[in-house]
């Protein structure tokens, strides 16, 4: 069936246009946004093989971790449409990691940097290593991205980690990186890697308050565990 067979009531752009965008599903949504499909498959059958590539139980959730070869493995999807897709993906990313650090400036639990850098982190096949730097009201100054590693290694040192929170003039700091593995238990290089920068910091002035490592839908915070 084409989108005009489908009666105006139940066609997506007019719903959208007559209640609002939270009336539609998932679903609706993405076909507003692609806006039409190819031959024999209108735009809500598109979406809904979007939806459900490779990430079936994440829904929508998936468009943050689609690639661009990934997208353009659907038939009627090409360069454009999946530069779109790719780009709604992105905003929303944006739009929900900046909400998440103005709670971030307020509250500064280790629930609340995982729930900062889990949904980015989770799917990710390579261990990200980030440096937290905050000011002497405790406000997030910025994420640094310091190294990305191996399936089972990052390759961060306290020497990267301090050049950028002295560029920043940081007062204190907060590790974070994730587990590819999905489990947050800390290694041993981990707890070694907290206990050197944390004494270096210690040196240097600038306070370690913890170190997060991030799994999947867990974590487990350093200072939390008493390794710092």
């Amino acid at each position: 069936m084409k989108i005009k067979d489908i009666p105006n009531d139940d066609r997506p752009y007019e719903r959208c246009l007559q209640k609002g965008p939270e009336y539609l599903s998932d679903t609706e949504l993405l076909s507003v946004i692609v806006r039409t499909g190819f031959k024999d498959v209108n735009s809500l059958e598109l979406a809904s093989s979007i939806l459900a590539l490779n990430y079936p139980n994440d829904g929508i959730l998936g468009l943050l971790h689609l690639s661009l070869p990934e997208l353009m493995s659907i038939k009627g999807i090409g360069t454009v449409k999946g530069i779109q897709l790719l780009c709604v993906g992105e905003l929303s990313r944006r739009i929900w990691k900046r909400r998440a650090r103005e709670n971030l400036q307020i509250l500064q639990t280790p629930e609340a940097v995982a729930k900062y850098y889990q949904e980015d982190m989770r799917h990710m096949q390579q261990e990200q290593f980030y440096v937290m730097l905050f000011n002497t009201r405790q406000v997030l100054i910025r994420d640094i991205l310091i190294s990305q590693g191996t399936v089972n290694a990052s390759l961060a040192s306290p020497r990267e980690i301090f050049i950028e929170a002295l560029r920043y003039q940081a007062v204190s700091l907060i590790l974070v990186h994730n587990h590819p593995s999905g489990d947050p238990e800390p290694s041993s290089e981990d707890i070694s890697l907290t206990r050197r920068v944390c004494e270096a910091g210690q040196l240097v002035g600038i306070f370690l308050q913890d170190h997060v490592i991030v799994g999947e839908h867990t974590y487990v915070s350093m200072k939390e565990r008493g390794l710092l």
